[in-house]
């Protein structure tokens, strides 16, 4: 029986309490489904002894740093020195998540702003890629990135793109890449499939945002980054790929945006 396609979980969080005590098994069942990569994300700062020890521990285990929007209020800003310091690590690979979520803390949006371009600053001087979460903030969102690219581009990833056109539109100008969550598999998301049907084929990533936004049929459940998959059949679908060739594109993509991670992966 051949091995299945590889393919990449871009964005998970293997050091939440869901997973505790897991991990060798979870990454064992990724693998066996396919997915020999993945991208744990560090949502705050005090995590990253635990993030990174993760990643270390596992050959196809990379990190990403940063502090999560809906934080920003709780602890101390991140700093360019900190964030850049943190990205020396041989398997830290992307800054953030950042971003602004005014779902729930729109109390704190000034504060989202100013973290959001210590980060895209980060990015900026690192070259790794700035990992992005939006909810409920398009518009600032928007005009905050496209200010921010004009005085120095930097590389990005709408990480779990759920959000309007016009910020899929934005994005793709300043050429950023847009990553497909169990959300685009959700029987009411046919609007949201057609944002990402009319994105060019080579922006485009998948995630599960494990343990959350599970893909069917697993929706309701934990998520995992094995479940990737399942979303990824989506994705070829509405490309009009097969799945080997879906996923061989997005893994394609990740290898363009995440470069170090390729080149660990070379050097391997």
């Amino acid at each position: 029986m051949s091995a299945p396609p590889e393919i990449v979980d871009s964005h998970c969080h293997l050091d939440f309490p869901d997973f505790a005590g897991e991990i060798t098994d979870i990454v064992a069942r990724a693998a066996t489904a396919g997915v020999t990569r993945m991208v744990t994300i560090c949502t705050r700062l005090s995590a990253l002894p635990e993030v990174q020890a993760i990643s270390e521990a596992h050959p196809g285990v990379f990190f990403a740093a940063g502090t999560h929007p809906m934080s920003a209020a709780d602890v101390p800003l991140a700093t360019l020195e900190e964030l850049a310091t943190i990205a020396r690590h041989p398997k830290c690979v992307g800054i953030g998540e950042s971003g602004l979520d005014y779902h729930y803390t729109a109390e704190t949006a000034a504060r989202q702003q100013d973290s959001l371009r210590i980060h895209i600053a980060a990015a900026r001087q690192t070259g790794l890629p700035l990992i992005l979460h939006a909810r409920a903030a398009d518009d600032d969102l928007a005009r905050i990135l496209t200010e921010e690219h004009r005085a120095g581009p930097f590389p990005a990833v709408m990480h779990c793109f759920s959000s309007g056109r016009a910020l899929a539109e934005v994005a793709l100008d300043l050429g950023f890449y847009l990553s497909m969550s169990g959300i685009a598999a959700f029987p009411k998301s046919g609007d949201l499939r057609a944002i990402f049907a009319d994105a060019p084929l080579d922006r485009i990533l998948v995630e599960t945002d494990a343990p959350y936004l599970a893909p069917p049929p697993h929706r309701g459940r934990r998520n995992e980054p094995a479940h990737v998959v399942h979303t990824a059949a989506v994705g070829a679908e509405l490309f009009g790929l097969d799945y080997a060739s879906f996923a061989r594109a997005t893994s394609e993509n990740f290898d363009r945006l995440f470069a170090k991670a390729a080149r660990w992966r070379q050097a391997a």
